[in-house]
This record gives C-alpha cells, sequence and structure tokens, in this order.
C-alpha cells in the first residue's frame, strides 16, 4: 500500500532530513559538500525557496526551507535526483 500523499501548505516551514542507504555517507569529501550546496542552491532559485538552516552530516542531511509555493515534493525530487 502506497503511503497517502503530503499536504503541503505555502510559506510553511519544513525540517528535510535524508540519509544515505544503510546510513552509509553521502558525502565523500569537501568537494561533495560543495557539489551539494551549490545544488541546493540551484533548486532554491528555481523553486523559489527560502532555506533557512543546513547540516551536512557524513551519512545524511538536514535542511530547513520555506517554500513559498508550496512544491516541496518537487524540490526534494528535484535535489536528491541531480545530487545522486
Amino acid at each position: 500500500m502506497a503511503r497517502p500523499l503530503r499536504i503541503e501548505y505555502d510559506g510553511t516551514l519544513y525540517h528535510i532530513t535524508s540519509r544515505g542507504n544503510a546510513r552509509n555517507p553521502i558525502f565523500k569529501d569537501e568537494e561533495d559538500r560543495t557539489i551539494f550546496l551549490d545544488i541546493l542552491q540551484k533548486v532554491n532559485e528555481r523553486y523559489n525557496w527560502l532555506c533557512h538552516a543546513y547540516c551536512l552530516m557524513n551519512n545524511h542531511y538536514h535542511i530547513v526551507i520555506e517554500p513559498p509555493d508550496g512544491n516541496l515534493s518537487q524540490g526534494i525530487r528535484q535535489l536528491n535526483g541531480v545530487y545522486t
């Protein structure tokens, strides 16, 4: 059975986290972290997001996003898809 669709509200703050498969590292080095942040910046611009905070750990990340246009799912799909 599929998970119910997430309800998205305009202008709400969301705490998003994504972890590596089997808790494996998702960032090999500082260059990978920089690449991820560049992609995050482009996603912010494309989807009109406001990124209030981020924390990059070895095997996961946290971001606090405010999507004024209620397009959280599309942006997260873009962020994770382009980075991977």
